[in-house]
């Protein structure tokens, strides 16, 4: 693609705007820059998001787990300033589907097809396959006043030229819902379970926050997901070898056949991470002996763990949940980080100290009388999921203030 469009004025700044097929084509400390600005804490919480990182998209696509072949067509909006410096850019894809995205529009799709609509293409603004709140609309610390209004403009004539039906924004921060709001996108919110690090000084500190039964549960699930000679191997960095991958490969393709029928990263995208930002990357692999039969792959913010895939060769009781939730529990409290999210959806994760978490998308919808259907059937939804929020709060394993 690779196209320039006219330059656009702005508060007196005047902006250009391009659109490229490929982050080769951008340079990483500039695309970065952008991505995750050193100083500048976004609004939730996350000083280093790994997700929306030069290498993380890159390796993507250079290892095809994008492309056209597989319906997510790169089409970064960049938006440069008067002396062609880049100041603010988004991860934009035109899609063919929805899938890899678990903010689901399926329904819409079908409505408006059966309307005599066309839905694809339309224009994903995301991290793709990753369930993971963080900027969508990344700006420059210094960028000049009218950046992200530029940005956003720029994601609408992306529409426009491809043809596409809509934009959706999705994983966004509240602060880029709200402005993207302001711009005539509809609010969709969702729930995810986060859990929280409240200072604890160890594991035993945390279950000691538990009511007796929760204590109780969690420590015989631990007791038995390692009971049948299994030991856990935590890999960062340097420590993660190409044996580590095709294990965990191979795990990932097992799950990925067994529960949506298609794995969407391929085998050279973990060549690609591990290579590039194994730094930011926690293993945790079960073990048997000399060999590993169960994994998860960790991605590491600067102040949360991200928990993404898990995959085993066998099936064995709590193994998913000791290498999945407890395992990153205590690395967390070890390591002082103030979050655990482990993913989309997943209420048993309440039980195991997980608690509800807002999440936040902004959908345009160019066809009024489709934005019309969708903002009222989201009222609902937005109602519905505060409900579902508030109700799974109550259900959290933690002692009241007058004990268990």
């Amino acid at each position: 693609m690779a196209q320039k469009s006219s330059a656009q004025e702005s508060s007196a700044q005047e902006f250009s705007v391009r659109y490229v097929e490929s982050l080769d084509s951008v340079a990483a400390e500039a695309w970065d820059a952008c991505a995750n600005p050193l100083g500048l804490p976004d609004a939730v919480g996350e000083r280093y998001n790994p997700f929306v990182s030069h290498a993380f998209l890159r390796a993507l696509e250079s290892s095809k787990s994008v492309g056209a072949r597989a319906g997510w067509s790169p089409a970064h909006a960049l938006v440069e300033d008067s002396r062609g410096r880049l100041v603010a850019c988004a991860p934009a894809y035109i899609k063919t589907h929805s899938l890899g995205e678990y903010v689901f529009d399926q329904s819409w799709a079908q409505a408006y097809e059966l309307a005599g609509g066309r839905y694809y293409p339309k224009i994903q603004v995301a991290a793709p396959f990753t369930p993971v709140t963080g900027r969508r609309l990344l700006i420059a610390r210094d960028a000049p006043e009218g950046a992200r209004d530029a940005l956003i403009a720029a994601l609408q004539g992306l529409r426009k030229a491809s043809g596409a039906s809509s934009i959706h924004v999705t994983f966004c921060t509240e602060e880029e819902s709200v402005a993207l709001s302001g711009a005539g996108f509809i609010y969709r919110a969702g729930e995810q379970f986060h859990f929280v690090n409240e200072g604890y000084a160890d594991f035993e500190d945390f279950l000691a926050r538990l009511t007796a039964r929760k204590r109780k549960a969690i420590k015989r699930e631990r007791r038995e997901a390692l009971s049948d000679g299994i030991t856990i191997d935590l890999l960062t960095g340097s420590d993660i070898r190409p044996a580590h991958w095709d294990s965990f490969f191979d795990f990932y393709m097992d799950t990925g056949a067994r529960k949506w029928g298609r794995p969407y990263l391929t085998r050279a995208f973990f060549d690609e991470i591990g290579a590039r930002m194994a730094d930011r990357i926690l293993l945790v692999m079960a073990r048997r002996g000399a060999r590993h039969i169960a994994g998860a792959i960790n991605f590491l913010g600067d102040d949360a763990i991200y928990g993404r895939n898990w995959g085993a060769l066998e099936a064995l009781p709590f193994l998913h949940f000791e290498v999945c939730y407890y395992q990153a529990i205590e690395f967390a409290i070890r390591r002082g980080y103030k979050r655990v999210e482990a993913g989309a959806q997943g209420e048993h994760k309440i039980a195991r100290g997980y608690g509800p978490v807002i999440t936040h998308s902004a959908h345009y919808l160019a066809d009024p009388r489709l934005a019309e259907a969708v903002s009222a059937y989201l009222a609902h939804e937005r109602a519905a999921v505060a409900e579902w929020a508030a109700e799974h709060a109550t259900e959290l394993p933690y002692k009241s203030e007058n004990g268990d």
